[in-house]
């Protein structure tokens, strides 16, 4: 029992070293668990994983804990995954390494025995991680699409426009609480211990988690197919507001109930006779393989992985002093031949980009009458609160009052004379102007990061963190420009970068280089 002493002594103090300096992230995980009822459940996960972790303590006295070395590597890669997240802002990212490599410290200081007897409780730590929200636009089409085919299934008429769609008893969009992410995360969760605690077999624990995915999601479509019914049928009168989230809850939680309840017709209870025979045979393979291990060992094991878990801290710190403090200021670029300056924008749409460091609006028309603005958002000395790429930068927020979207896709375009893969989206003003036209907008995006130009997210983070590491900053920016949707409006748009693309590029240049 030394050896078990000496050994848990020195995970708990890595623990609370890797805690220490990771703390920022730690923290920013239960912010999200505190602030969003779809990540609410992080509170419990450790709870729960320590409760299986003791669950096996039996088995665990029969082994002996050995250092992994092998562990050592892996902690390196998630402190360098880390370190990434953390140059570019990525909570996933940040988040899920920290998780990694508290996972990682049971293997590098007890061994990787222990750890396989740890396998699921360890692993299950993993639901901590606020991750599911790059979901959420594909959920939402298939609820669309789905709730769209059962309204016409049903005999009633549907136009739909994006995730918009008008019956004759009203107006209905699918938004981020329709998704149903929510139930999707909770059902996997709840799903993976159910398997985990009431079967033996590997086959029908994967069996039923993949029923734990699929359920929540069909009955997330039965959910809205079934709500805009309640609302068409009583003439809007039931499930448009608040009741609306309470027949969804109700009717997620039957579901769910129903599946456990049939889940638990095939649960295979392990018998004493069972765990007797697994407890003698860990004792056995452990007295054959394991032989003592000395202090020094684990105390070696420890300080090494607690080192390697400062090293980020220390290249970030490094990186940040070389920083560009200076406050950018982005310039718009003077008309090219044919075009001139606009006195008022073409719309009153601006993209919903958070915190930018800068940014600028421009307008532009042609000698035949086209406009054309320009929207730039620039972006310096990124940070979780003010970044360039996120989730929470939008072309249009869910609940704005004015405009919507109702299309999108991409687009080859010439730009400089080189391709460039751009993102196209459609826009639709909800209430017409006061001459009584229905504005609409066709809008293309991409970014400029460090002189590179992608429509990616993941190359826009990628272009930072390398940009970052070589010590040339993180500046970047997001570029839109659109246009009123017409026939011809894709032939604008073209004509309008082909003939300002070297300027702007100038620009962005100019603008870096301010110190």
């Amino acid at each position: 029992m030394t050896i078990w002493r000496n050994a848990l002594l020195a995970l708990g103090g890595l623990l609370a070293w890797l805690l220490f300096w990771y703390r920022d992230t730690a923290l920013a995980m239960a912010g999200i668990w505190h602030s969003s009822d779809t990540y609410a459940h992080g509170y419990v996960v450790p709870i729960i994983s320590l409760w299986l972790i003791w669950r096996q303590r039996q088995v665990l006295r029969g082994l002996t804990p050995k250092p992994g070395w092998l562990a050592w590597p892996l902690m390196a890669g998630c402190a360098a995954l880390w370190l990434l997240g953390d140059l570019v802002a990525v909570n996933a990212a940040t988040q899920f390494a920290l998780v990694a490599m508290i996972v990682l410290t049971v293997p590098a200081v007890l061994g990787w025995q222990v750890a396989g007897a740890l396998l699921f409780p360890l692993g299950f730590l993993f639901f901590a991680v606020p991750i599911g929200d790059f979901m959420l636009p594909q959920l939402m089409e298939w609820t669309a699409d789905f709730t769209v085919l059962a309204l016409r299934a049903s005999g009633i008429p549907v136009f739909r426009e994006g995730q918009n769609f008008v019956i004759p008893s009203g107006n209905w969009s699918v938004v981020e609480a329709c998704s149903g992410v929510r139930y999707l995360i909770a059902s996997v969760t709840v799903g993976c211990l159910f398997a985990y605690l009431s079967y033996q077999s590997t086959l029908r624990r994967l069996l039923f988690v993949l029923v734990s995915i699929l359920v929540p999601i069909v009955a997330n479509w039965l959910r809205a197919y079934i709500i805009v019914m309640l609302g068409h049928y009583s003439g809007n009168t039931i499930a448009t507001g608040v009741d609306h989230l309470i027949y969804g809850w109700l009717f997620f939680g039957i579901v769910i109930v129903l599946m456990f309840m049939i889940g638990a017709r095939w649960a295979q209870h392990p018998t004493p006779q069972a765990d007797a025979a697994a407890l003698a045979a860990s004792v056995a393979v452990a007295t054959k393989a394991d032989a003592p291990v000395r202090l020094s060992a684990t105390v070696l094991a420890a300080a090494a992985v607690a080192l390697l878990v400062a090293v980020p801290h220390a290249i970030n710190w490094h990186l940040v002093q070389g920083q560009n403090q200076a406050v950018p200021v982005v310039t718009a670029v003077a008309p090219a031949a044919g075009w001139q300056a606009a006195s008022a924008p073409l719309a009153d749409w601006r993209p919903a980009f958070e915190n930018p460091s800068a940014q600028l609006q421009a307008s532009y028309t042609a000698a035949s009458g086209t406009a054309v603005d320009v929207y730039v958002g620039y972006y310096r000395n990124q940070n979780y609160q003010r970044k360039l790429v996120s989730s929470q930068n939008v072309l249009v927020k869910s609940n704005d009052p004015h405009w919507s979207r109702v299309g999108g896709g991409g687009k080859n375009i010439t730009f400089q004379q080189q391709a460039l893969a751009v993102r196209t989206t459609e826009l639709r003003r909800l209430q017409p102007d006061a001459a009584g036209h229905e504005a609409r907008l066709l809008v293309w995006q991409f970014y400029w990061v460090n002189g590179h130009l992608t429509a990616s997210d993941a190359l826009a983070k990628i272009y930072g963190a390398l940009g970052r590491l070589m010590g040339q900053g993180d500046d970047g920016a997001v570029i839109m420009v659109y246009t009123p949707k017409q026939a011809d409006a894709s032939a604008v748009l073209q004509s309008f970068v082909e003939a300002h693309g070297a300027a702007m590029l100038a620009a962005f240049q100019q603008t870096r280089g301010q110190h």
